[in-house]
C-alpha cells in the first residue's frame, strides 16, 4: 500500500493539523507565533539600518509584546546627528501599543492581532517593521526574550 490507503486501495483523506496539535521534541505543546524586527533607519536616503526591537505576536497565547533594545553608539555611527531621543520615543510608543491600555492611544481597544498588524504595516519612518517571519514556541514571552538576544543585542 501507498500513502493513506484504506485496504482497499482507495485514498484516506490527509487531516490536517491544528496549530494545537504542534509538538516539541519534549512533548510540549507548541503554537505557531509571528514577529517582525524593529529597524531604525536613521537617513532614508541611504537605506542603512540597525534592528533596536522585536514584535511578537501569538494569537493562541493572545499575546502581543515588543522588546527593545538601542544600540546609541550603533545609531550615532551611523548618523552623528541620529535624533536619539525621538527614536528611543518611538520604540517606547510601539512597546506602549503592544501593551494595550492608556498608552496604547487609539489601539487601546483593539484585540492582540489587530495591534501586531497595525505595528507591522509598512511605514517610511525612521522606525520601521521588517518582515514579518513564524515560528512555533511553548512560551511566546520567553521567545521574545530570545529573539531579541539573537536578532537586535
Amino acid at each position: 500500500m501507498t500513502g493513506r490507503e484504506n485496504g482497499h486501495g482507495a485514498q484516506q483523506p490527509h487531516r490536517a493539523s491544528h496549530p494545537q496539535d504542534h509538538k516539541g521534541r519534549d512533548g510540549a505543546k507548541r503554537d505557531v507565533f509571528e514577529y517582525a524586527l524593529l529597524r531604525v533607519v536613521p537617513r532614508i536616503e541611504r537605506g542603512e539600518q540597525i534592528n533596536a526591537g522585536v514584535v511578537v505576536y501569538c494569537q493562541a497565547q493572545s499575546y502581543v509584546t515588543a522588546r527593545v533594545h538601542l544600540d546609541e553608539n550603533r545609531l550615532l555611527a551611523l548618523d552623528p546627528a541620529a535624533d536619539v531621543a525621538g527614536v528611543r520615543a518611538a520604540l517606547h510608543a510601539v512597546e506602549g501599543v503592544c501593551a494595550g491600555g492608556e498608552r496604547a492611544g487609539q489601539a487601546a481597544c483593539d484585540d492582540a492581532g489587530r495591534r501586531f498588524r497595525w505595528l507591522i504595516a509598512p511605514r517610511s519612518t525612521v522606525v520601521q517593521p521588517g518582515p514579518v517571519h513564524t515560528g512555533l514556541t511553548a512560551d511566546a514571552e520567553r521567545e521574545s526574550e530570545r529573539l531579541l538576544d539573537l536578532l537586535v543585542r
